[in-house]
């Protein structure tokens, strides 16, 4: 092509006309807490979320209270009452564990209120130092490249030449490729710049070992004096697209106008490509380029630098219709698209997306990568093929079919410029996509394993990605996407329900959950204190019932007002620090203080006794004189409730 300006043959050379400027609410477990109107079956169960909700409605609050509350009913896709109670957590402290920011955020979200919810997210990650970025690091990016390098064999095909091939296009048992012909040079149709012949398209049969059998130039109107290239064929081998340098009458056109790259559609008449078309993408102003088309084949992917273009080159695709229109062109997006150059793009039958970019961390110029499209979406990760398909150097036009291929590269060792490769893929691609989260459920207190436990995995937006139950062995598994946050839950029947917030990772996560039960069979002798988790404190020295106290009193209260045939027995008891006697007369006001409460809160004091003990009863070697930590003393200024029938 005689007025092709200088810049723009150097690019279709080196760069290989790829342009210069290229749950629905949460599953709910099957068996919720059972309700405590008239299910207690004689005393058989307390049910340790009704006694919480019953205690604040009487007006009580206390942070162990308003957390439980908030989990009881988040746990339950209760967004709204969560948010409610979560709400008033904040309101009496923020110190607390960083998950509560981010269960408030979620029940927020769930309700709507999506402006404070970010604030509340943008808080849990200020706490847990969380970032909501993708893989980012050359660390990151260098342990995806390694995971997915190894999986190919590449060797040389017999057909490249001291010049330029690259491509291909399968159409039956041929590969169309874009070659400058034998040898590369000739008397005629040669670049002024670097001497090489013009680039036109060729077949050449693939044989059944997978090898390649002598070039020929297609038959027809196809190959001209100017630069053909990259094409892509109908399933029927009867229509053509590819690319060409624009051919189509221009008024008054400069002869020294860049002439830019095109789409063009040709027909097989007679054994040769004629009937050649514009489309009408194409533009007098920008480029397109490398053609592709779905399965279906009613989507073209093409190569522009038009307005809409991200980077200097981006992938686009646009519906096509069964006459052979054309839509409007629609960008990738910035999954695919950067701020260099993204170009080839190829589709399998199963709808994956592989292309070349220079814009996506890799391992040289033009790396080789893939993604799994879902119409105009995408499933799952990004990711670089690897070596041995890219190297330090530009690799290009990368093809598969049932598991073998070629790829085009410029690396050291070639024959000529640039040349074709065929290779075998020995493991599919998807087994690297898709990383795991796993872990084991089990009981808090007995340390046993949960078997039917609900794993619930959402995405950050919280929608239901997997719903799974442990196995007998409190075990669950789960593919995910290593590139993806999720909020894992874990929930079974009368248990506290737990979930965490899972981080980005390409290794698999593992994730346990320690589930404490909140429904509980009781008998006589049991203490409803541990059941409860009901701790009073008393001022040194004083045996009235502080406000604290109060509040894990009416814990009790509730109990013994929904089982009126309960009676329980109190029993005080303090640490060893004054004398035996002191001890024993403090810890009986005690007992009597707490009694006079229950009774003042409308508990008949038939149902009640109690006594002092002192320091009779030390659940630790922290007798006299002996030297301990306060929190070993805590543990004997304890009060017991024991059931003394039912």
């Amino acid at each position: 092509m005689k007025n092709m300006n200088k810049n723009n043959t150097k690019f279709l050379r080196i760069a290989l006309v790829v342009f210069i400027m290229q749950t629905t609410a949460i599953v709910a477990q099957e068996g919720k807490i059972r309700k405590a109107d008239n299910k207690y079956e004689s005393l058989a169960y307390i049910d340790a979320a009704a006694v919480y909700l019953d205690v604040a409605e009487s007006g009580y609050r206390s942070e162990e209270l308003l957390k439980k509350l908030g989990n009881s009913f988040y746990f339950n896709s209760m967004y709204t009452e969560a948010a409610k109670w979560y709400g008033e957590l904040f309101t009496m402290t923020q110190s607390v564990e960083p998950i509560y920011y981010l269960r408030y955020s979620q029940s927020l979200k769930a309700t709507g209120n999506k402006s404070v919810a970010a604030k509340w997210y943008d808080k849990y990650l200020e706490k847990t130092g969380s970032s909501n970025e993708d893989f980012k690091t050359a660390s990151d990016y260098e342990q995806i490249i390694n995971m997915s390098s190894g999986r190919y064999s590449l060797q040389p095909v017999a057909i490249n030449t001291n010049g330029i091939e690259y491509g291909g296009a399968f159409t039956g048992d041929k590969l169309v490729v874009t070659s400058t012909g034998s040898t590369g040079r000739g008397p005629s149709k040669v670049n002024a710049w670097d001497g090489l012949s013009y680039l036109d398209l060729y077949e050449a049969t693939i044989k059944n070992d997978g090898t390649l059998e002598a070039l020929s130039k297609l038959k027809g109107d196809i190959n001209t004096k100017y630069h053909e290239s990259s094409a892509v064929f109908t399933k029927d081998g009867k229509t053509m697209y590819f690319t060409r340098n624009n051919t189509s009458p221009k008024t008054r056109r400069n002869k020294k106008e860049t002439q830019h790259l095109k789409i063009y559609r040709a027909h097989l008449v007679d054994e040769e490509w004629t009937n050649i078309e514009d489309l009408s993408i194409n533009g007098d102003d920008y480029d397109t380029a490398h053609p592709a088309l779905n399965s279906t084949e009613d989507t073209l992917y093409f190569v522009s630098n038009m307005s809409q273009s991200i980077g200097l080159t981006d992938i686009f695709m646009v519906n096509l219709g069964s006459d052979g229109t054309l839509g409007n062109p629609v960008n990738l997006g910035d999954k695919v698209n950067t701020g260099g150059r993204e170009s080839f793009p190829f589709i399998t039958e199963d709808n994956e997306l592989y292309f070349s970019s220079d814009g996506h961390f890799g391992l040289g110029g033009y790396d080789v990568f893939y993604i799994k499209l879902k119409g105009s979406e995408y499933e799952g990760s990004l990711l670089n093929l690897g070596k041995p398909i890219n190297s330090a150097f530009d690799d290009i036009a990368f093809v598969i079919n049932d598991h073998k291929g070629f790829i085009s590269s410029n690396r050291l060792g070639g024959k000529g410029y640039d040349d074709i490769y065929g290779f075998v893929e020995h493991e599919d691609i998807q087994d690297l996509l898709k990383s795991k989260v796993y872990g084991i459920v089990t009981d808090k207190d007995t340390k046993q394993p949960l078997p039917n436990a609900t794993i619930i995995i959402l995405s950050e937006n919280n929608e239901v990605v997997n719903s799974i139950e442990t196995d007998s062995t409190g075990y669950y598994e789960s593919e995910i996407d290593p590139s993806a946050l999720y909020i894992i839950k874990a929930n079974k029947a009368e248990y506290d329900g737990d979930d965490v917030f899972s981080q980005k990772s390409i290794e698999p996560r593992e994730h346990n959950f320690e589930l404490s039960r909140n429904v509980f069979d009781i008998d006589t002798g049991d203490d409803i204190a541990t059941i409860l988790n009901i701790v009073i404190y008393f001022d040194l020295n004083k045996d009235n019932i502080r406000p604290d106290a109060q509040v894990e009193l009416e814990k009790l209260v509730s109990v013994l007002k929904n089982n009126p045939n309960l009676k329980i027995d109190v029993r005080s008891h303090t640490d060893s620090r004054a004398n035996d006697n002191y001890n024993m007369k403090l810890s009986n006001r005690r007992a009597k203080s707490t009694i006079d409460y229950l009774v003042s809160r409308g508990i008949e004091r038939s149902r009640l006794s109690g006594r002092g003990y002192g320091e009779s009863f030390l659940l630790n070697s922290c007798s006299n004189g002996m030297d301990c930590s306060e929190d070993e003393h805590q543990q004997n200024r304890r009060s017991e409730f024991i059931i003394t029938n039912k």
